[in-house]
């Protein structure tokens, strides 16, 4: 688990940094050589630092690969149900989960060499089974979809087509956007940088939203 470390020590407020990166791991334990996040361990980091009267701002920095969907969301809806200031920054790629932690933060950013990947909901490889197996990927990738569009700007149809695209990917369903796309599209609040980032969240600890 990677520990939460104060940051910002010469600038009013102090601010912790919450690292998310590889596999998001849930109740399915991961190979030891795998590099994943607990999310029994996140989740309470999280409570902690919204209840914490030394803690004035969240920097979350993202890097996923993925990883359980449940998981994932439950981290993107403590992060969403959060009054202190936070900020999200993408770095590197944020795949599949990554997208709505991303966009559960107050304000998202994205590197200008990041990229995000978004694609249908689905296990190892493709799944084919009875209705009931059908309808519960249905409704779990349903969840994704209105979490998404209800935290950041791009339009669910917009979305979906970015989901279901089948002409970008070799072998597979989706899409991959980079950083510049992604604000475009409305899908990430803007381009930036460590620099802006924890310029953002110090604005947002005084009281001024960037």
């Amino acid at each position: 688990m990677d520990e939460i470390k104060e940051l910002g020590a010469k600038r009013a407020g102090n601010i912790h940094c919450l690292t998310i990166v590889g596999q998001i791991e849930g109740h399915q334990l991961l190979p030891e050589d795998t590099k994943t996040t607990k999310y029994e361990h996140v989740l309470p980091l999280i409570a902690a630092i919204e209840e914490s009267e030394e803690v004035q701002g969240l920097l979350i920095l993202l890097n996923t690969m993925g990883g359980d969907v449940e998981a994932g969301l439950a981290i993107a809806e403590l992060i969403a149900g959060m009054k202190k200031p936070n900020v999200s920054l993408v770095l590197g790629g944020g795949h599949s989960i990554g997208v709505p932690l991303a966009v559960a933060a107050q304000r998202s950013m994205i590197a200008p060499s990041a990229a995000m990947t978004i694609h249908p909901v689905r296990l190892n490889g493709v799944v084919i089974g009875v209705p009931q197996t059908y309808n519960y990927f249905s409704r779990i990738q349903d969840r994704i979809v209105r979490f998404v569009t209800e935290h950041s700007h791009i339009s669910r149809e917009e979305y979906l087509r970015l989901m279901t695209n089948t002409d970008e990917l070799a072998n597979d369903v989706g899409s991959v956007i980079y950083g510049e796309e992604a604000v475009g599209k409305g899908l990430i609040d803007r381009i930036g940088t460590l620099t802006d980032a924890l310029d953002d969240l110090h604005q947002r600890i005084g009281g001024q939203e960037a």
